[in-house]
């Protein structure tokens, strides 16, 4: 039996400490903390992790779904030894501190992924217990397991109410994820009152109907949490724990009151909340040294695990099987054998074809599709299904796909991409952002990008996403015009490991461009075609390269010089120095931009912007690029 007596102080110190870093900083949420408290005692004895190397590809993953807790998870890397120190709580939600507001991966020791938009971290720990499952397909033996960690995930009744999390949970029941453990802090508050005035659904049947198990416990009762945990583990689907707790515990007036949300506490009630638990209401951000000691046994313990899972590498039974771990821990990609293309083809076409090959050469290249493979072009031949073959099946959850796809990349050795059609990105929007502000390197595919998606008409025709995801930060919108330039897009991407990347494809054929004028597509745009003393400058993307380029042609016959600059990468272009920029367009020269699409990003080279400024209509694609002006006749007289 463990000594609860103990592990109540140690509950009350991440109370206090929560609320101390929420006071001082007169900003953040001291609710959540304080009521899972005692649950992140008792987890602390199940969690397997070295905060010595937070990197150990075998830990237990812990996700923090409810972000804005930060209280909670600061104190918690402080008192486990990640490097924190009191003085980093103390500059909570300030300037450059290691403690932001909401958890940044990569800019705090430990943190494993960026949550804060509600339902992210549900989803994302969904994709690092299907991480864990591929890869303990690839290297784990009949007799000895390389990869059996957990992942747990706490979130609350905000998480559960947004969508993403029900398309989720829907997958990880439909694959048996027998390691995933969600915790749901259900205080019955939200930041207007209580969860009555939203939500009356019957949570425990709605995981159950997802082939999920549920579990239920007092979350304020240490032996509860403890069994319900022990139970969790050894169970053969994903389990719901719904624990009953009270937000702002040890609060005093606040207790139990949605005002303890979202805002201080105030010194007074936070000194009377300590002195009832028997602490020094004078002494702020102050640790027992019994209470560090027996955190700080975290060191110890996961440095041991990893010493002994690292000799489990090195026996007989998983000797083998440690080879295919490093085959997926350093991909060699000078081992693709990229296709070549000698006809007009569809980019959507020419893109599976280099998906292919990049997961013949990239063990841990795998994917799929919102139940458009064979529209996206995105199956890998004989690579088998998920979770021991390489095409995952994620239904028609998009944002679901791209949020779980996030969690696989930063999972360790995984390289993932998942596919839609351009339009659906609106779908996955919030999973894209977080993302490029992780510096996520996931590989987006989207095919159907333009009118010329023809006659589904205005609803499937994206017209404003490329401006979107082009204003997005360390985001690269990848639109090539052939597949040779779809080609150095992959080779450029795969070598972006802190940017994910898009590659927005046709559906039409395009031309191949002109071999004998090839440029560097991997510095995002080229000079594709030139005359001597040009005084027009012509830039596109995708199908509208090909049009520039008759353009050209016709303004060569009426004895008008121009250029042609292809930008298959609009954010790489406008990354190089200024000097490459004005050899590839011209200062002097009259810049006309080309493009089926808002295309307002332009104007920051052109002088006129050839684009569209409605939506699409249905009718077929050359029908709708002549009546939108996307012919050399209605280009020229633009520029005339």
């Amino acid at each position: 039996m463990k000594n609860n007596v103990m592990r109540k102080k140690m509950a009350d110190t991440i109370r206090f400490l929560a609320a101390d870093m929420v006071q001082k900083a007169n900003s953040g949420h001291p609710g959540a903390p304080m009521g899972l408290a005692d649950i992140a005692v008792v987890l602390s004895e199940h969690l397997n992790h070295n905060p010595k190397n937070p990197a150990w590809l075998n830990r237990d993953r812990l996700v923090f779904s409810g972000g804005h807790a930060t209280g909670l998870i600061y104190s918690l890397y402080y008192l486990w030894g990640y490097g924190l120190e009191l003085e980093d709580l103390k500059e909570f939600r300030q300037l450059d501190s290691k403690t932001p507001g909401h958890p940044e991966y990569g800019h705090t020791a430990g943190i494993e992924i960026t949550t804060g938009p509600l339902g992210q971290g549900v989803a994302n720990a969904v994709g690092f217990s299907m991480a864990s499952k591929f890869t303990g397909a690839q290297v784990n033996s009949d007799t000895a397991d390389l990869i059996d960690h957990n992942v747990y995930c706490l979130c609350g009744d905000g998480d559960l109410e947004e969508g993403l999390s029900y398309e989720a949970c829907s997958i990880a029941g439909h694959n048996k994820l027998d390691n995933l453990i969600l915790i749901y802090d259900s205080n019955r508050i939200t930041i207007e009152g209580t969860t009555d005035l939203s939500i009356s659904e019957n949570i425990t049947e709605r995981f159950e109907a997802q082939g999920w198990d549920v579990l239920e416990c007092d979350g304020h009762d240490y032996d509860d949490i403890d069994a319900t945990l022990t139970t969790a583990k050894a169970n053969t689907r994903p389990t719901l724990i719904i624990a009953n707790t009270i937000i702002a515990k040890g609060a005093g007036k606040l207790e139990g009151s949605h005002h303890a949300h979202g805002a201080p506490l105030g010194e007074e009630v936070i000194a009377e909340g300590k002195k009832a638990v028997g602490f020094d209401p004078e002494k702020k951000f102050f640790v027992d040294d019994d209470v560090l000691a027996r955190f700080r046994c975290a060191v110890e313990e996961g440095d041991l695990l990893e010493r002994e899972w690292i000799h489990r590498q090195k026996t007989v039974p998983l000797m083998e099987q440690n080879e295919a771990l490093k085959a997926l821990e350093n991909p060699d990609f000078s081992r693709i054998q990229w296709p070549e293309f000698d006809k007009a083809d569809a980019t959507r076409n020419t893109n599976g074809k280099i998906l292919n090959a990049i997961a013949r050469a990239v063990p841990s290249f795998l994917g799929g599709s919102a139940d458009l493979s064979p529209s996206n072009k995105t199956y890998l031949n004989d690579m088998g299904t998920y979770p021991k073959g390489r095409n995952i099946y994620f239904g028609i959850r998009e944002h679901a796909m791209a949020s779980i796809a996030n969690a696989m990349a930063l999972y360790g050795p995984l390289k993932p991409f998942t596919s839609t059609f351009f339009v659906f990105s609106d779908y996955l929007k919030p999973a894209t952002r977080i993302a490029a502000l992780a510096g996520i390197q996931q590989f987006f595919v989207w095919t159907h990008d333009s009118i010329g998606v023809g006659e589904d008409g205005p609803t499937h025709q994206p017209i404003e996403h490329l401006s979107q995801f082009r204003a997005l930060p360390n985001f690269y919108v990848w639109r090539p015009a052939d597949g040779a330039e779809n080609v150095e897009a992959w080779k450029t991407a795969l070598e972006m490991s802190k940017s994910p990347s898009a590659f927005v494809c046709s559906r039409q054929s395009l031309a191949l461009l002109p071999k004998a004028v090839k440029g560097e597509a991997s510095r995002g745009g080229y000079l594709l075609a030139s005359d001597a003393n040009a005084v027009i400058t012509l830039m596109a993307s995708g199908s509208e390269v090909e049009l520039a380029l008759k353009t050209k042609e016709a303004l060569n016959e009426k004895g008008v010089p121009a250029n042609v600059v292809s930008v298959p990468c609009y954010d790489l272009f406008i990354e190089q120095e200024q000097s490459y920029i004005d050899e590839m367009i011209i200062p002097d020269t009259k810049k006309v931009a080309i493009e089926a699409a808002r295309g307002l990003e332009w104007y920051r080279f052109a002088d006129e912007v050839i684009g569209m400024d409605t939506f699409g209509a249905s009718a077929p694609a050359g029908q709708l690029f002549e009546k939108f002006g996307f012919t050399v006749d209605a280009i020229l007289e633009r520029i005339k």
